[in-house]
C-alpha cells in the first residue's frame, strides 16, 4: 500500500503529520498536502501537544513511545515523526481510509 504521508527508511519509516491542537476529540481527520491531519485535544502550550500527539500515535501504532520520535517541526503544526519498527504500509494501513483533501 503506498502511502504519501509514510515514507521508509532503515529500521522503519517516517511519518509527515499536520496538527490541529485544541480540538473537541482526539483523532485522524484525513491527509491534506502529503500529511496525515491528526486533531489533538491537548493545546499547543509547553510541548503539550507534542506530548499528545506521540501518546497518540503510540496507542494507534500499538508501539511504545520510545519508538516514536518528533524529527522535526517542534512549534509548528506541520511536523514529521521517526517510527523505528513498523514500515510505510503498516503505518500507513493503521490509519487509512481517511479522507484526501
Amino acid at each position: 500500500m503506498e502511502s504519501r504521508f509514510a515514507k521508509d527508511v532503515l529500521d522503519g519509516c517516517t511519518l509527515s503529520v499536520r496538527v490541529h491542537p485544541g480540538a473537541p476529540k482526539n483523532g485522524v481527520t484525513g491527509v491534506h498536502a502529503d500529511a496525515l491531519k491528526i486533531a489533538l485535544t491537548a493545546p499547543p502550550v509547553d510541548g503539550k501537544a507534542n506530548e499528545a500527539l506521540i501518546a497518540f500515535l503510540a496507542h494507534a501504532l500499538r508501539l511504545p513511545r520510545a519508538r516514536i520520535a518528533l524529527v522535526s517541526g517542534l512549534t509548528s503544526r506541520a511536523k514529521m515523526i521517526r517510527i523505528t519498527g513498523k514500515s510505510a504500509a503498516e503505518v500507513a494501513a493503521a490509519f487509512l481510509p481517511v479522507e484526501t483533501c
